[in-house]
């Protein structure tokens, strides 16, 4: 079953694959910045401290507070690193306009299993209790799979803007 965890280094094998498997393409809501981190155990814990503490304060100065997650396949010791999630609390210009309160991205090796729906669905849940009552959630307009994704999770299109479909979900 999908979960959201806490970026923990006890996956640091999982994510480390995880993250490799994405190759050139940004994963997207793993908070991956410039430079990024290196893959073996404490770079993973370095990364992971990095994320943490942006639920309480802005990482980047152009960068509003947010919570990130790792998507896994089960939430036991024996759960994989599936994929990232980012919930920011609050949307700047930007992420009104392109980025949105949520973002999320499934290694490719696991995608078209569920895990996206059921981690947005997981993410809204989270969303709520940040007292947010509606979230933004965007997607490139060539992407068929994440626009599949939000439809299925109640998202309502509003427009698009600069390439990007922009949906609004209630949290409730």
């Amino acid at each position: 079953m999908t979960a959201l965890v806490t970026p923990d280094v006890r996956w640091h094998a999982s994510w480390a694959a995880s993250m490799q498997e994405f190759g050139e393409a940004y994963p997207h809501g793993s908070g991956l910045g410039d430079p990024a981190p290196t893959y073996d155990e404490a770079g993973c814990a370095a990364y992971v401290a990095w994320l943490l503490g942006a639920a309480s304060h802005p990482i980047r100065e152009d960068w509003v507070r947010c919570s990130f997650f790792w998507i896994t396949d089960g939430d036991g010791s024996d759960a994989e690193v599936i994929g990232f999630l980012a919930l920011r609390h609050e949307l700047n210009d930007w992420l009104l306009e392109e980025g949105g309160h949520i973002g999320y991205s499934i290694r490719p090796s696991r995608r078209r299993e569920g895990h996206a729906s059921r981690a947005l669905a997981l993410a809204l849940i989270e969303a709520k209790g940040l007292g947010l009552e509606r979230a933004l959630v965007t997607c490139d307009e060539d992407n068929d799979g994440s626009r599949g994704t939000i439809e299925a999770n109640g998202g309502v299109y509003e427009d698009s803007r600069n390439g990007k479909r922009r949906y609004w979900i209630a949290t409730s």
